[in-house]
């Protein structure tokens, strides 16, 4: 598809956020004047890989609590724009009816990530977009009223612009960055950038890096997160062993926090609790109820009902107690010393898999720069922002989708009510 000379509305970027926002921006102006570019010549990859290959457009239920990096005022008003049953309605009338899954988590029924982004093209040529891949953005400046976007395919003028550029997880997909530069040389500040819902790896020479012998078990744990010998945050769910640390929902939800910390230079500590929701003090109690009422019980059978079995034999080991003693037998210093443990583990984490395993990036343009009632820029008028390029990013489970596609419904509206023909 050759790059036409101009267009009303130019969109950069043909990921969720951007394919969405061409399709509200199509139906709000019928009879064309919408004209996406990507850099990549099959744009929508990162639709592809997510979710396993099935894409998990969304969870049925949202809300401002399920995301960080914004104020929880903007966060509310922007999700408002476009709630679930808006968004599963959207999904279903390109042809894609979505089911729920545990967790609230909303997949289309296909089960295939791809029949979502061919909708979404499909959805967005049906609006009258015109698509235009293996255009690379390499400037965005002014250009009279409106801007001229130069490409690897040459120079375009437009009334207005929709940058959903994303951010910098999976690289392999197109997400760069460059999106950041681009915003940075219309005038916008950049919080900066690190790997989010992204798997950590843990030092392999300490006591308590035992990951290595237990790969590949899942058990439900609870996260603690210490900045400067401050609790910071608290977070429940699975967590799963690896060769090189942990990963599973409840490691990627703290990874933004651990890696938001670590960028600024502060004193960050990571420990599990293997008794999700109980403290120090009742757990040590139900120990010596158990001792009591269980006298031949061994420690081994004891964790078991709470651990899995490699992993109460790991936890023993790191602590130098005997899997077939019995926890009548502990003295009270060992058992204060083995219930520490289980309720506060140090996970020594030294760093994340980076950007190429993260699921989204945290970071980013600051939602205080943006207009939330139309997602237009606050210091470059004409100019709108979506998506993962915003300092918004959400927990695992469908958010940062649905992120996508609230921003992306009021930019593509916004810019069609604000865009003219562009001048010059």
């Amino acid at each position: 598809m050759p790059l036409p000379a101009s267009s009303d509305i130019v969109i950069v970027g043909a990921g969720a956020a951007g394919l969405a926002a061409a399709i509200f921006a199509g139906r709000a102006r019928p009879g064309g004047g919408v004209v996406i570019v990507d850099g990549a010549r099959t744009p929508g990859a990162k639709i592809l890989v997510s979710g396993g290959g099935r894409c998990n457009v969304t969870n049925a239920v949202v809300a401002e609590t399920d995301f960080w990096g914004a104020s929880s005022h903007a966060v509310r008003r922007i999700l408002r724009a476009l709630p679930v049953p808006e968004t599963t309605a959207f999904f279903a009338e390109l042809g894609v009816p979505l089911h729920e899954e545990p967790d609230g988590k909303l997949f289309p029924d296909s089960n295939r990530a791809r029949d979502v982004l061919e909708a979404l093209v499909h959805g967005a040529a049906q609006a009258g977009t015109t698509l235009v891949p293996g255009a690379r953005v390499e400037r965005i400046a002014r250009h009279g009223s409106g801007f001229i976007i130069d490409t690897g395919l040459g120079s375009i003028r437009a009334g207005a612009v929709v940058l959903a550029a994303g951010g910098q997880s999976l690289p392999k997909s197109g997400s760069d960055g460059s999106g950041y530069r681009l915003a940075m040389s219309l005038g916008h500040s950049i919080v900066a950038p690190t790997p989010a819902l992204v798997p950590l790896r843990l030092a392999p020479d300490t006591p308590h890096s035992v990951h290595s012998g237990l790969s590949g078990v899942t058990v439900d744990a609870e996260l603690a997160l210490w900045i400067d010998g401050g609790l910071s945050i608290r977070l429940r769910g699975a967590l799963l062993w690896t060769h090189f640390g942990i990963s599973g929902p409840v490691v990627l939800n703290a990874s933004r926090h651990w890696t938001r910390g670590t960028l600024l230079g502060r004193d960050v500590r990571l420990a599990a609790n293997w008794y999700p929701g109980l403290r120090f003090d009742e757990v040590e109690r139900s120990w010596i109820r158990a001792a009591r009422e269980r006298p031949g019980v061994t420690l081994r059978r004891a964790l078991v009902p709470h651990l899995p079995d490699a992993m109460a034999l790991a936890i023993l080991g790191a602590l130098a107690l005997a899997p077939d003693r019995r926890a009548a037998e502990l003295t009270r210093e060992d058992r204060r010393r083995l219930v520490h443990a289980l309720t506060d583990w140090p996970l020594p984490v030294v760093e994340t898999r980076g950007y190429s395993y993260a699921e989204v990036t945290a970071g980013g343009v600051p939602l205080a720069e943006i207009d939330a009632a139309t997602m237009e820029s606050r210091v470059c008028p004409g100019l709108y922002l979506v998506g993962e390029i915003l300092d918004v990013d959400g927990r695992i489970g469908g958010f940062n989708f649905q992120w996508a596609w609230c921003t992306a419904a009021i930019a593509g509206r916004g810019a069609t009510r604000a865009s003219t023909p562009p001048s010059g």
